[in-house]
């Protein structure tokens, strides 16, 4: 397994981490913004320390797609998190995962990476295990409430958004920034944004005690995602380490329900199975 590899599958493990910290911190009630803006309080200050230590503290222009990955990355979080409050974390975190359907569609069609029949193969799985988990819990109760519904849409727009913050950081990455550089410049746009969306909300800073050590677990668990899926990227085809890193969803999906004791359904665990075909058809290809 090459280095890129390597750094795939270390991304796979901390997303999925993070993915279920964020389950854990909307069953305990704290608000999405509330939760962003203290991740990026934690996330700023040491993306930078880890920086200036590994001498990757190298200011360039290109780094400024960082910068954008940041706004679609906050949007992200923020609508991923609001639809954990009412959807399954077995459900939600998948379809969020496959996020990298839409990085996918971008660097083939934008950077030009080859469409090979393995990634065609590979897609093709992947919409076939979101349409499974999409339509998995409406299935199991016979029906699809307003809250359902809602937390479907949300996960869908952070889905996109996501997806789109890979595809800004390949761009900065083919454009000579180095991967360190790039979490910083996000940080440096996430923090701010974050903190004063919440400002202009309740016109202060007061978020609940609890939510530091949710916040805290989240930003050491997405900085380490975060810098080994970049240094993936760096050395790898987008269309490939990305959907390896995004695999992160088995990961939070065990824990789901292992830990939390979610029901496990035929229909879910075919998505699953599907998801997990797919991720290995685009690594192969």
């Amino acid at each position: 397994m090459n280095q890129s590899l390597i750094c795939a599958v270390a991304a796979m493990a901390f997303y999925g981490l993070s993915d279920f910290i964020y389950k854990r911190a909307a069953a305990a009630g704290i608000r999405a913004d509330y939760f962003l803006m203290v991740q990026g309080w934690f996330f700023g200050p040491v993306v930078i320390l880890y920086a200036v230590a590994s001498h990757t503290f190298i200011p360039a222009s290109a780094a400024l797609w960082g910068s954008l990955a940041g706004v679609f990355i906050f949007v992200g979080f923020y609508f991923f998190i609001r639809s954990l409050t009412t959807g399954s974390i077995s459900t939600n975190v998948s379809i969020f995962r496959l996020n990298f359907i839409v990085t996918v569609a971008l660097v083939i069609a934008v950077l030009g990476e080859p469409l090979t029949p393995g990634k065609i193969a590979g897609l093709a799985l992947a919409l076939l295990a979101t349409w499974l988990l999409v339509t998995a819990d409406a299935a199991a109760n016979r029906r699809a409430d307003s809250a359902q519904r809602r937390s479907l849409m949300e996960v869908a727009l952070a889905t996109v958004a996501f997806g789109a913050s890979n595809f800004f950081h390949t761009i900065g990455l083919r454009h000579g920034a180095v991967p360190e550089m790039l979490a910083v410049a996000q940080a440096a746009l996430f923090m701010p944004l974050a903190t004063a969306v919440v400002y202009f909300a309740d016109g202060k800073l007061q978020p609940p005690p609890a939510t530091f050590k949710y916040s805290a677990a989240a930003a050491i668990a997405l900085l380490g995602a975060t810098i080994f899926l970049l240094h993936g990227v760096a050395g790898g085809q987008a269309s490939v380490i990305v959907p390896i890193a995004q695999m992160g969803f088995v990961v939070a999906t065990l824990l789901g329900f292992f830990a939390l004791h979610e029901r496990i359904t035929l229909r879910k665990a075919l998505g699953l199975a599907s998801a997990f075909a797919a991720l290995t058809v685009l690594a192969g290809s």
